[in-house]
């Protein structure tokens, strides 16, 4: 797992600034709440796959708590999944113009729908009769014209938005920016998030609680869904 090292100068500042406490969203209201689980897929996590995140095998089971207790809240669990703009790589020739040939080819075969990589990874808690599942063609999940999240999302309702997934400091973080910035609220999970080095996924943390979202344990998240969990057990 990722060793957290959050800047307590930042902390102590932020704190201060919001009259001492240092996260804004202190309740959630699961029927405007959704976990947006970003490109946990085969060809992130397996062992030898294109874009082999290590860390990502280690936060299955913090996905996994998120997502069972959005569930069981009454909340919604979206899985997002990195996909080639199929018959359109040009619209995207500044990414794979950034390798070599073979690479950029191997990338787009493994990323294709349907293919083995593309898949979500088989550990993950999925109850497709409840989740949703969609592809994005970018790294950013809000991208206009590159995923159906957005709305979706606003047909719900929601407005607060819970981001783990791979990789922290790419689509998880280009998600969470956009997202802010189109006015949700968002929970960034420091424990459900994986990056290459702690220092990648620690430089994301901090961005994320300097100015884009709440960044929380999984322990706080689910801390947060238990008294509406509670409520929905005791009916």
């Amino acid at each position: 797992m990722h060793k957290i090292m959050l800047d307590p100068d930042l902390v102590a500042r932020l704190t201060a600034e919001r009259g001492g406490r240092l996260h804004v969203i202190d309740r959630l209201d699961p029927a405007r709440t959704a976990h947006v689980v970003v490109d946990m897929q085969n060809g992130f996590i397996e062992p030898g796959a294109p874009v082999e995140v290590p860390a990502a095998r280690e936060i299955v089971p913090a996905v996994n708590r998120i997502s069972q207790a959005v569930r069981k809240a009454g909340g919604a669990n979206y899985f997002v999944q990195f996909t080639t703009p199929v018959g359109n790589l040009e619209s995207w020739s500044t990414f794979y113009g950034r390798f070599s040939p073979g690479i950029a080819q191997g990338h787009q075969d493994a990323f294709t729908p349907g293919a083995h990589y593309w898949r979500l990874w088989p550990a993950l808690d999925v109850d497709m009769a409840l989740d949703k599942a969609m592809p994005k063609t970018r790294f950013g999940a809000f991208i206009p014209g590159t995923c159906d999240l957005d709305a979706a999302l606003r047909a719900r309702g929601i407005d607060t938005l819970i981001i783990t997934g791979t990789l922290t400091n790419c689509c998880c973080e280009s998600t969470a920016r956009d997202a802010m910035q189109l006015n949700y609220r968002v929970i960034f999970a420091s424990d459900a998030n994986a990056a290459l080095s702690d220092a990648e996924h620690n430089a994301t943390l901090n961005n994320m609680m300097f100015l884009f979202a709440d960044v929380m344990s999984t322990d706080e998240i689910v801390a947060l869904l238990q008294p509406v969990m509670a409520e929905t057990s005791a009916e």
